[in-house]
């Protein structure tokens, strides 16, 4: 087993994969990574609220891979990669169980908007500190098990729709984004102001910026939420099914 010890270590021996070189998180304290032929595996302590053990390649390399990461990280960490792989590591590691199947999904460039007439007089803004518990409010209504929530270390910033009265209709977060990897989180409508693309409009505005800033934007969304899909796959995401495990209780 190799330790890599920078970025660029961890993006060379990956293949440049953007779910590998977000989980580095510009190896901030408490970040490991280690190589094992062409599998890799990044420790990422509380990174979207999890430990995660970021993993990628070949499975034969990767199991024993994730057998030396867990023992050097710590039993917290929870396996999380492609879906297909996840499923053939839980499988040769007893210990391990499935805990979670969703999707990644990443872009490098926005598709052009589309035409689009309903609220064109709100555009999306970045927020002010002070209008955090009108965003915890708006969460608490609209995506009550929203990962990024004002307050949160590495919740960087929000963007929002206002109407012309000044309520607040719909959020996106920048949140434990990486230096070549932004991370859109928190997106969430106000049930009533829903079906007017706003939540489009805001994540566009928020998946632009990340992009300007660190050269691609990722998210991460549960495979039921079709909806969001629709979404995000209109702006220019490519999707990638996930998976993650843990330790059996």
């Amino acid at each position: 087993m190799r330790e890599l010890v920078s970025e660029a270590e961890v993006a060379a021996a990956s293949g440049d994969d953007d779910l590998l070189v977000w989980a580095v998180q510009g190896m901030r304290p408490g970040v490991r990574a280690w190589a094992y032929g062409d599998a890799v595996a990044v420790a990422s302590p509380e990174a979207s609220r999890r430990d995660r053990l970021v993993v990628g390649g070949a499975p034969g390399r990767v199991v024993p891979l994730v057998r030396h990461a867990l023992a050097e990280a710590g039993p917290s960490y929870r396996p999380l990669g492609d879906a297909a792989l996840v499923e053939q590591v839980v499988e040769a590691v007893p210990e391990l169980e499935l805990a979670a199947r969703f999707s990644w999904m990443g872009t490098e460039k926005l598709a052009p908007p589309r035409e689009e007439t309903a609220g064109r007089e709100w555009p999306p803004d970045w927020l002010a500190d002070s209008a955090a518990p009108e965003v915890a409010a708006l969460l608490d209504t609209a995506s009550p098990g929203s990962y990024a929530v004002p307050g949160l270390a590495r919740v960087r910033r929000w963007a929002g729709v206002r109407d012309g009265s000044g309520a607040l209709l719909a959020v996106a977060a920048d949140a434990w984004s990486a230096p070549a990897v932004g991370l859109l989180a928190g997106v969430a409508t106000a049930v009533p102001a829903r079906g007017r693309g706003l939540g489009e409009r805001v994540c566009r505005f928020v998946a632009s910026a990340l992009i300007a800033e660190h050269g691609r934007a990722a998210l991460m969304v549960d495979d039921w939420n079709h909806a969001a899909f629709a979404v995000y796959e209109r702006l220019g995401f490519a999707r990638r099914r996930v998976a993650a495990a843990g330790l059996r209780a």
